[in-house]
């Protein structure tokens, strides 16, 4: 499994990829991510969670934490409204390295 900072810089690498795959292949099959007050559980409620995310840039700040359980901290800008923002990204993952639990928060 990947180290916390490597695994970090590659979900945010990921979510901006043409290739929206190689993002969704983060994700265990019953992940739950919580996002905007929203909790989406599953990865076809993930899916439809990212279909509705606009365009963004993320500028990573910080890595903390193990491979099994990290936060990340990152810059997100795009068209979004209070863009620049700065987020909090809280990850678990299970030994196979795929994300188990997201939860984004200011």
């Amino acid at each position: 499994m990947q180290d916390a900072q490597e695994f970090a810089k590659e979900y945010f690498v990921a979510a901006i990829a043409p290739d929206r795959e190689r993002y969704f292949t983060l994700f265990d099959d019953d992940v739950v991510v919580h996002d905007d007050g929203r909790s989406h559980q599953g990865l076809t409620a993930v899916r439809r969670w990212r279909a509705e995310v606009p365009p963004v840039r993320y500028d990573l700040h910080d890595v903390t934490g193990t491979a099994a359980a990290c936060t990340a901290v990152a810059e997100v800008s795009g068209d979004f409204p209070g863009s620049p923002v700065a987020l909090r990204f809280a990850f678990e993952r299970n030994t196979q390295g795929k994300i188990t639990l997201l939860d984004i928060t200011p």
